[in-house]
């Protein structure tokens, strides 16, 4: 199970934003406090453990199996429809 994480900016972070903003700044600044930002928004992230990981792959593997098997299951369906509609191919 994922851990569970407030996602808040700290304090400093948005303190730092708001002096910044406030303050005329060149046309460099912005993108480097956007960058800034990532950086400190990139340290909040958790990486899965290898068993979660396992278990989400796992998941997506089984609902990519199954939709495939609807997709097939509706051309299949279509198909036949399409035949005994308009007869069989080639005659």
């Amino acid at each position: 199970m994922a851990r569970k994480v407030i996602d808040t900016p700290s304090e400093d972070v948005v303190a730092r934003a708001k002096k910044d903003r406030a303050a005329k700044r060149g046309p460099f600044a912005g993108i480097i406090l956007f960058l800034k930002q990532v950086i400190a928004e990139l340290k909040k992230v958790v990486t899965p453990t290898r068993k979660e990981l396992w278990s989400y792959t796992a998941v997506v593997l089984v609902f990519v199996i199954f939709m495939m098997a609807i997709v097939y299951g509706l051309d299949q369906l279509f198909s036949w429809i399409v035949i005994f509609v308009f007869g069989t191919p080639g005659a």
